[in-house]
């Protein structure tokens, strides 16, 4: 049966469609026998057909039946070896994969697959979390980051930003494009994740300048600089606080005599507490730079606490504080996806 109208680009030959025709416009300027998007397919078929290894795409990219399917499926007309395959795109950079996001991201509105998937007014739900994808203590490149033990060895290391859409009552995710995390060339010092977020959502909101965004980050992120940049980009925000690093505003909220406190019951038992303050200045050092401060204590019928904090710019009242709540929670409970 063909996919419904309207998605058809969202089916899995629509989407690989998609994916090679993005591959087919980046520059290929080494000379090969194999092009560059078919180098970048097999990527996408390596995964896509669950490969144990690259020693064993290899071997089977030489079997005509899986040629067959290799130019059937992902359009390769000729899948590159082991050592031409890392040869070439070892050297790639990372920006030339971004328009495949924003292709597929631009396929998914025009199909109607974000429909139900704007959580507050509008707005879309994008977490932010840092992670790690490689790590040796002898394999090493000019862009990898460096931890120096006390022992004097050192481990080498790569990480990446990963932005996706969320939703705390969908299992499915959306990403973006990540941001690699690397130590640029001649660069002394390694690249970190505050930096790394800087432009990541630049190029969120240069590639998706009227996508309504409530950007959602653990604690890492509360601070004046990236609320700053948050509020130029005009993206809304959940952030994680911590009492060890904010402790005036903990201090600013618990001797103010406006702070709400609230608590709900639910006919399971679960307890749900929340202490509340709008107009909270974030720091001493930061006075004038107001949050919307929002705690919360989950006491399980077991006997289980669960605690978290927030800072956001949304104004928080009776009516939005599971709402927030749940929102905020879905950078932990969705972000580790597939």
């Amino acid at each position: 049966m063909s996919a419904p109208f309207g998605r058809q680009s969202l089916s899995a030959a629509g989407l690989l469609r998609t994916a090679r025709s993005v591959f087919g416009k980046i520059p290929d300027e080494a000379a090969s026998d194999i092009p560059l998007v078919d180098h970048l397919m097999s990527g996408l078929a390596l995964f896509g057909l669950k490969y144990p290894s690259l020693l064993q795409f290899d071997q089977d990219r030489k079997d005509a039946t899986k040629r067959a399917n290799l130019r059937t499926l992902y359009g390769i007309e000729r899948a590159p070896s082991d050592t031409w395959f890392r040869q070439r795109l070892d050297v790639m950079d990372p920006k030339h994969l971004r328009p495949l996001y924003k292709a597929l991201l631009a396929a998914l509105q025009r199909g109607k697959g974000l429909e139900g998937f704007a959580y507050l007014h509008g707005h879309y739900l994008l977490s932010l979390d840092g992670t790690g994808y490689f790590s040796s203590q002898s394999i090493h490149c000019q862009h990898c980051a460096e931890k120096h033990h006390r022992d004097g060895t050192i481990t080498y290391y790569h990480q990446a930003l990963a932005a996706v859409l969320v939703h705390p009552d969908q299992r499915e995710v959306f990403p973006l494009a990540p941001e690699p995390i690397m130590r640029a060339d001649g660069a002394k010092k390694n690249d970190c994740e505050r930096n790394a977020s800087k432009r990541l959502l630049s190029d969120v909101r240069r590639e998706h300048p009227h996508l309504k965004l409530i950007v959602i980050e653990d604690a890492l992120a509360s601070n004046a600089p990236h609320i700053r940049h948050l509020q130029a980009l005009n993206m809304r925000f959940i952030l994680g606080a911590k009492e060890s690093d904010h402790g005036f505003l903990f201090d600013w909220v618990a001797n103010t005599p406006t702070t709400i406190v609230r608590e709900y019951k639910d006919e399971d038992g679960t307890r749900h507490r929340f202490r509340s303050l709008n107009g909270a200045p974030l720091n001493e050092s930061n006075f004038d730079l107001e949050v919307n401060f929002l705690e919360y204590w989950e006491h399980a019928p077991d006997g289980k606490v669960t605690h978290f904090s927030w800072v956001t710019d949304i104004p928080i009242d009776d009516t939005n504080l599971m709402t927030l709540m749940r929102g905020a929670r879905a950078h932990t409970i969705t972000h580790n996806y597939p």
